[in-house]
């Protein structure tokens, strides 16, 4: 059994870390403990000279122009970076933005992509459309694929193969350093939609070379920002994305950034103790004769454990079950509009509980292994796990009075 130290022990690690990033030295006067808030779209120089000279740090996280990135827009980048152990970060304005800037930055009319069957459900419409449009072809791989199976799906014209681990509906954890030695050999890069494994997961000690995050999740904490951040650790690899950013107009607004970096603060705490408490409805779950499996990357049974044992420093506060195929999936459905503590909602990571379908209506060319009858995820918040434990067992009595 995978014990609480095991899935907290990176959030705990990050805690003091986090709590000094992105404050301002403090000054002999007394400085505030957070940053100040700028708002602005035009910056004042007193010369020409001075603003050209400006002008040409834009790979500095320099404050040039609004729409280049604000000085708390910039704080949050060099924060970022530091956590993902990059050398520079872009802040995008949504999680989904981090993925597409990334794939329009590497990516030209004529190249292949290689994306798992298990990627973000916007990212895969993404691909079928616009790069579709724009000649990019793409193709589908199991995410639990093996070396050889990659390899065989390599073209001399592959440009990005695309890891999501964990899938965020599916859960199967990637063999990450195993991608990036496929990626590498082909002259690919590999990009990583790293979201549900921020702060315990190294993407670049692993060989991702473009981390992808979704600051809408953890970071911010609070369901109340839409943000997203692309970090990379090699120069070229910054200059290409930085300049496509700024030729996408793609940022955040400083309010989101200011409330990310003071998110950020408090994600060490929050996601040890929602950790915890995931663990503990997980386990409660398992030993319900009414599911089937449990989708948990610290749990035996879902694919990837043992590389999640491997790589990763802790868990998350997501997580998915699969009901016996007794259950239909409107039974399911009684269930989740039922509960009472666990809101029906898109998106996860802050501090409240969350519950989502995920079977029917998910787009799969390999159907995920075993899926005995219909699926669900939940996002683990901040309240008390009995309290969701007694909200998810009478949750399950009206399933069962459904059949």
């Amino acid at each position: 059994m995978t014990s609480d130290a095991n899935v907290t022990r990176g959030w705990d690690k990050l805690s003091s870390m986090l709590t000094r990033m992105g404050r301002p030295e403090a000054q002999p006067e007394g400085t505030p403990v957070n940053m100040a808030l700028t708002r602005g779209s035009t910056v004042l120089f007193p010369t020409l000279n001075d603003m050209r000279h400006q002008g040409q740090k834009r790979f500095d996280h320099a404050y040039i122009y609004g729409a280049m990135g604000t000085p708390v827009q910039h704080e949050l980048e060099k924060a970022i970076a530091v956590i993902e152990g990059g050398s520079d970060c872009q802040v995008v304005s949504s999680g989904l933005a981090a993925c597409t800037t990334p794939l329009l930055a590497f990516l030209n009319a004529g190249d292949h992509c290689l994306l798992p069957d298990s990627v973000y459900s916007p990212t895969r419409r993404f691909a079928e459309n616009v790069l579709k449009r724009f000649g990019v072809e793409t193709t589908y791989y199991p995410p639990c694929a093996s070396a050889e199976t990659l390899t065989g799906l390599m073209q001399p014209n592959t440009r990005v193969l695309f890891s999501e681990s964990p899938g965020s509906h599916t859960f199967e954890v990637q063999d990450v350093p195993m991608l990036a030695r496929v990626a590498h050999a082909h002259g690919a890069r590999l990009m990583m939609d790293n979201t549900w494994g921020f702060g315990i997961f190294a993407p670049f000690t692993h060989g991702v070379d473009v981390s992808i995050q979704a600051l809408t999740k953890y970071p911010s904490g609070h369901s109340d920002v839409i943000a997203g951040a692309v970090t990379v650790a090699k120069a070229e690899d910054w200059h290409l994305l930085r300049d496509t950013a700024i030729q996408l107009g793609q940022l955040a607004g400083p309010d989101d950034c200011w409330l990310t970096l003071r998110g950020l603060h408090t994600m060490g705490v929050r996601l040890s103790h929602q950790a915890r408490s995931a663990m503990q409805v997980a386990h409660w779950l398992k030993d319900r004769p009414e599911i089937a499996r449990i989708l948990h990357p610290a749990f035996p049974e879902c694919p990837g454990h043992e590389i999640w044992k491997r790589d990763f420093t802790g868990a998350g506060s997501l997580f998915g079950f699969v009901l016996k195929d007794t259950f239909s999936q409107s039974a399911m459905e009684a269930m989740i509009d039922s509960l009472k503590l666990f809101g029906i909602g898109a998106s996860w990571g802050g501090y409240e509980s969350l519950v989502l379908p995920t079977s029917k209506g998910i787009t799969r060319n390999f159907p995920a292994d075993e899926a005995e009858g219909p699926s669900m995820r939940l996002q683990i918040g901040l309240e008390s796990p009995d309290d969701l434990i007694a909200d998810l067992e009478q949750g399950l009595s009206v399933l069962k009075a459904h059949g």
